[in-house]
């Protein structure tokens, strides 16, 4: 881990996923130490909402680990969180998808809530985004509107909220704005069909222009 010291990623002994000690120098696991470990055990334990979470995110790991898929899995944490109003916070481009998940929650019986990206219907330049910097420029094209989108969920008394396809960057904003807990159902990845870490799989083949700066 020598120049990479603070950084699980350059470790290949993860001890932390078992019980091969001792932990290797420099260690992220060392370096946090017993006492702040322990304070964010406390931080699981003594509040309701984390303990609900973590519990229920254990019983779906522990019984669908490599059984179900990731819309399986967050139903059924759905169904165990107790959600009846789930929000849907989507792309404009995976409405077709968000459609569907909808009927899944409805068959399941959930209400589904959902928001598009475009909410609101702006023109980018009403940001003071250039012209050059629009998909079409020079045609009238609306922002994506993240922080509308987690606002308008937070005024609708929603339980859960399931984030679909948002793009990079306006996931952050919506997540800093949804004052409700989150989960991720996919990404957007416009070339690989939301299949996100496609290209780390093939980055020794089809995809080894990733290991050169990306301009």
């Amino acid at each position: 881990m020598e120049g990479n010291e603070f950084s699980c990623i350059g470790c290949g002994k993860l001890t932390c996923d078992s019980q091969n000690f001792p932990y290797p120098k420099g260690c992220v696991t060392e370096k946090i130490g017993s006492e702040k470990i322990e304070n964010v055990i406390k931080e699981y334990l003594e509040n309701d909402e984390n303990v609900k979470l973590a519990h229920i995110s254990a019983k779906i790991e522990g019984n669908f680990y490599g059984k179900a898929t990731r819309i399986e899995e967050t139903v059924r944490f759905l169904k165990n969180f107790g959600a009846k109003r789930v929000g849907i916070a989507t792309c404009v481009g995976t409405i077709r998808e968000a459609r569907i998940f909808s009927k899944i929650l409805e068959i399941n019986g959930m209400e589904p809530v959902g928001v598009a990206c475009k909410v609101g219907n702006r023109d980018k330049t009403e940001l003071n985004i250039e012209e050059e910097n629009k998909i079409n420029p020079g045609k009238y094209e609306p922002f994506c509107n993240p922080i509308m989108q987690a606002k308008f969920l937070n005024e609708e008394n929603v339980d859960y909220v399931v984030e679909m396809g948002l793009c990079v960057g306006h996931d952050s904003l919506f997540l800093k704005y949804c004052e409700k807990p989150v989960t991720i159902l996919f990404t957007k990845d416009r070339v690989t069909g939301n299949n996100a870490a496609q290209p780390l799989y093939l980055s020794e083949s089809y995809y080894k222009k990733l290991m050169k700066p990306i301009e």
